[in-house]
């Protein structure tokens, strides 16, 4: 499964957890931000990374271009975690619009990708969007 990260213990605190990077996945996480930012499709990235017998992150043969364009938009790839992206609505998890605060914490963890690097690829999502009046760029990451 591809992961990128892997939990380890602290070395210090048995009850503590380090994100670390899984360096041979990593490279394909790259690879993808690279490819976007050239112009590729996410059709195009999907069939590629099947073409190179890469396992998508649920380990199918093959990618779909949802579980891109997720990748393209997860802030662990720059060293941060977002807290509460959902919350709960009657008895349902939904996606957080506003319901309630979010929290960025920022370096918490090595990064994959810069932060320009990431910031590109959301307004390169943003430019290729269909309905861009419907697609805003999340404010955490204006904050960057």
């Amino acid at each position: 499964m591809l992961s990128r990260y892997q939990f380890a213990d602290h070395p210090i605190l048995l009850r503590c957890e380090l994100l670390i990077i899984n360096e041979t996945e990593a490279k394909i996480v790259k690879w993808i931000f690279d490819r976007y930012l050239s112009g590729n499709s996410l059709g195009k990235i999907a069939d590629a990374l099947a073409e190179q017998n890469i396992l998508s992150p649920t380990g199918n043969q093959k990618w779909n271009r949802q579980a891109i364009d997720k990748l393209l938009s997860n802030e662990k790839y720059i060293g941060c975690i977002l807290l509460q992206k959902t919350v709960t609505k009657g008895g349902l998890q939904i996606r957080n619009r506003g319901q309630a605060s979010q929290y960025l914490y920022k370096n918490n963890h090595p990064a994959i990708i810069s932060q320009e690097t990431f910031k590109a690829a959301q307004c390169e999502k943003l430019s290729r969007s269909k309905s861009p009046e419907k697609e805003t760029t999340p404010e955490w990451i204006l904050s960057l």
